[in-house]
């Protein structure tokens, strides 16, 4: 089963336009590339209606197309599920002619009668279907010509989700690292601007304690260095704590409600699941953040605290699929580019029915 979360991608039989991946097919018709796409996936397409079948020859006489009859047989149609070709597309001169008795597998067109050898560099149409995994020419068939390419948006048999396609879960772009990274600085200026009201008594309190060493260590630098009291040490792991509440204060409600801290709704970005876009609770907004906020204290265990967030927040760059970091993996989240308009409002299709909040999204 496709990794791929269900979602609107760019079609690589034809990046000029968009389907619905329901995690493990293409559904409904393509729409144009930059066509904003729907919330969820696409109505169903009412089934065709079968066609009559041709009248049974009469008793007693030869149906018409046998051989010896001299009689043309009747037309051609297609098998159910046989793909398309685009359209104005004709077999090109000189395409060969499948050996007699050849029969195209599951799903694969087959050439027409009486076309022979394709000339010498001839290229498939854009968006010509691959054969299927494991799918093998019969006696006789044409090898490709030499130096041919796949047509642009070709996925290789067996691949489980189009790459490099750009993934747009439902329907949104992700967010751009550099986007993301500023709102992150401006949601870290925001808790900085609230530890120094909150946290400023502290902090003087512990510059009383260590000023003395400092101003004695820059008197006398060849002198052995001084321990820092006990009390400046318990003042900065106070001061952490509170910084640590301050943070998941302003942080964790903030993503439960609507995905968007201050800094990601001022450079529209949002934190959504990767199933639906219901809201994410405080229970998913919590493990998010969680992944980092709990390092927090560990900064005055020599930085081991801030080396870890660094490490978290870094992670992103590892992910060319989704652009997640450690943290969004492990709460089931994606944070992507909220179009104009929707920063007001949070859109809420239902979830699906296999979609099990308790995993952290993961299905």
């Amino acid at each position: 089963m496709s990794s791929l979360p269900a979602g609107w991608y760019k079609d690589p039989a034809d990046p000029s336009t968009q389907r619905w991946w329901d995690g493990e097919g293409w559904l409904g018709k393509p729409i144009p590339a930059d066509q904003e796409p729907p919330d969820g996936p696409p109505p169903a397409e009412p089934e065709p209606e079968p066609t009559n079948p041709a009248p049974e020859a009469a008793a007693g006489q030869p149906a018409a197309g046998q051989p010896g009859t001299g009689q043309p047989g009747p037309a051609w149609t297609p098998p159910p599920g046989y793909p398309t070709p685009p359209p104005g597309w004709t077999p090109p001169p000189g395409y060969p002619a499948p050996p007699p008795g050849w029969q195209p597998p599951p799903g694969y067109p087959a050439p027409q009668a009486g076309h022979p050898a394709p000339p010498a560099g001839w290229q498939p149409p854009p968006g010509y279907p691959a054969p299927p995994a494991g799918w093998q020419p019969p006696p006789g068939y044409p090898a490709p010509p030499a130096g041919w390419q796949p047509p642009p948006g070709w996925v290789p048999p067996g691949m489980l989700y189009p790459y490099p396609v750009q993934a747009r879960p439902h329907g949104m772009p992700l967010a751009g690292l550099g986007r993301r990274l500023v709102a992150r600085l401006v949601d870290i200026a925001a808790v900085l601007l609230l530890n120094v009201v909150v946290n400023g008594w502290l902090a003087y309190q512990w510059w009383l304690q260590v000023a003395p060493i400092l101003r004695a260590g820059m008197a006398d630098p060849l002198a052995p260095p001084q321990q820092a009291p006990v009390e400046a040490n318990y003042i900065m792991l106070t001061m952490l704590l509170v910084a640590t509440a301050l943070w998941f204060a302003y942080e964790v409600p903030a993503l439960a409600n609507n995905g968007q801290t201050f800094g990601k709704r001022l450079l529209g970005v949002r934190v959504v699941k990767l199933e639906d876009t219901t809201p994410l609770g405080f229970g998913r907004a919590f493990r998010r953040w969680g992944r980092l906020g709990v390092w927090t204290p560990l900064w005055s265990c020599y930085g081991v605290g801030f080396l870890a967030q660094l490490i978290g927040s870094g992670s992103v760059l590892f992910d060319q699929q989704l652009h997640q970091a450690l943290h969004d993996k492990s709460a089931g989240t994606v944070v992507v580019a909220v179009p104009p308009g929707r920063n007001a409002q949070h859109p809420t299709p239902a979830a699906p029915e296999n979609a099990d909040d308790s995993t952290g999204g993961q299905r």
